[in-house]
């Protein structure tokens, strides 16, 4: 499936901010389920610094400053991708096997299933969502089967309430009121999912914005959104779910970030000095060409 894709962020400060320094991680890459064909971030004002790369985790980044007074920011991305449909065939092995096969992953690249089974900086063991996830796993299931059942029943019992939650959300407060984001569903599943032994990391990216006919709107939509990556063996490798939608992330799904939580694949973060609030707006539109 192609896709163009339109994304429009604005911060106002209510005071004129005299230093700005953000990362931004807002365009899609190439990877195993997506090409992406164009692509162009613009920012306005244009900043004093920039300097485009690549994170640990393959991410395309711009790190960015301005040291004049900023009082608005527009981000702006268009790009063009496709999408590939995922796999469906389980070639997972049993469950009970992940761990030893984890053990021989010895790769310490970025895919390495090792890097995804710590807590790391948002993302610690929460007893009751442990608890919460073993009891969701069927017997004997295999590595692809688990991973499934878990984010069918997150969401089953969590209800999405964008009032509920904020960034800083911590999965233990978002779990224990039920009620939250596709951030918040996101870093919960990879929480429980890690603590039963199964690698998990955090992807954030875009949904298409209209539906095929006769299905339903998704959730999240009309902002960036997230959804879990899990390695369910050398030869299935990783797969991704989106325990917000409950199905797994396929054609309707364009990735730009991932990593071990939100902190690694966060579209926006930084530090600003000013006085005052300030207030951000963000539209997506993601429009099917095929």
């Amino acid at each position: 499936m192609r896709y163009d894709i339109l994304l429009t962020i604005d911060y106002s400060y209510q005071a004129a901010s005299d230093h700005v320094r953000n990362i931004l991680r807002l365009v899609p890459q190439d990877g195993p389920s997506q090409r992406v064909t164009a692509a162009l971030l613009t920012i306005d004002p244009p900043p004093d610094e920039r300097r485009d790369g690549r994170d640990f985790f393959g991410n395309a980044t711009s790190s960015i400053a301005w040291h004049e007074p900023v009082q608005q920011i527009t981000f702006c991305l268009t790009a063009s991708a496709e999408r590939f449909a995922a796999p469906v065939d389980d070639l997972s092995p049993p469950l009970t096997d992940l761990p030893g096969l984890v053990t021989a992953a010895c790769d310490p690249g970025p895919a390495s299933p090792q890097h995804y089974l710590a807590p790391s900086p948002r993302i610690a063991p929460v007893p009751a969502i442990t608890e919460f996830t073993r009891k969701a796993l069927p017997a004997g299931a295999s590595a692809r089967a688990a991973i499934e059942a878990v984010g069918q029943a997150l969401h089953k019992t969590m209800t999405y309430d964008p009032e509920a939650t904020d960034v800083a959300t911590p999965p233990a407060e978002a779990f224990a009121a039920r009620r939250g984001v596709c951030q918040d569903y996101t870093q919960i599943m990879v929480a429980g999912l890690r603590a039963v032994g199964i690698p998990a990391g955090y992807v954030s990216g875009f949904l298409r914005t209209y539906p095929p006919p006769g299905q339903p709107r998704l959730e999240g939509v009309d902002a960036m959104h997230a959804w879990v990556m899990a390695w369910a063996g050398p030869v299935q490798g990783w797969v991704e779910y989106d325990p917000t939608n409950a199905q797994w992330a396929g054609e309707d799904y364009i990735t730009v970030a991932m990593g071990r939580d939100y902190a690694d694949a966060a579209p926006v973060k930084g530090a600003i000095r000013t006085a005052g609030g300030q207030d951000s707006t963000q539209a997506v539109d993601v429009i099917p060409l095929d």
